[in-house]
């Protein structure tokens, strides 16, 4: 079974995400690195990937290696079918970050569920758009779409 046992964010210098949203990233690659299923078709020899993921124009561009770092595959998706996922990810993002500092926990339990849930809807399009050059889970893809998320995010 393939796995990613490293993941790298190149990000615009000028575009950094809030600290909120850096330490989604964080905690996403982090989690990534724990407990993955990443499986490259066509290299499915090679049970350790490495991944870079960066932004190329209004595409996300996949970077993979090996774990000896030979390139096995670059490749580019088009942003555009998870745009309005991401604009409704960061406008329910920014009300459960502003209602963990004022709001009771029922309330903040209920905008977590939404999160989730638009959360899920963005790793599903992902999973989508890999079909046919990577086969993953739901819970690797939840993780991406964090990575995404990061990626795309404006102050």
């Amino acid at each position: 079974m393939s796995k990613l046992v490293s993941i790298s964010i190149i990000q615009d210098d000028f575009k950094l995400p809030t600290p909120e949203v850096l330490q989604e990233q964080n905690l996403a690659i982090y989690d990534l690195e724990q407990n993955n299923f990443f499986q490259l078709v066509g290299f499915e020899a090679h049970d350790e990937i490495k991944l870079n993921i960066s932004l190329s124009g209004n595409s996300l561009a996949f970077q993979i290696r090996s774990k000896t770092d030979e390139m096995l595959k670059t490749f580019f998706l088009s942003l555009t079918p998870l745009k309005q996922i991401i604009n409704d990810y960061y406008i329910i993002c920014e009300s459960y970050f502003n209602a963990v500092k004022n709001l009771p926990i029922d309330k903040i339990e209920s905008i977590d569920m939404g999160r989730k849930g638009i959360h899920n809807e963005g790793a599903r399009v992902i999973i989508e758009r890999l079909e046919g050059r990577i086969n993953t889970d739901l819970e690797t893809s939840r993780r991406i779409f964090t990575l995404v998320y990061a990626l795309t995010y404006e102050r």
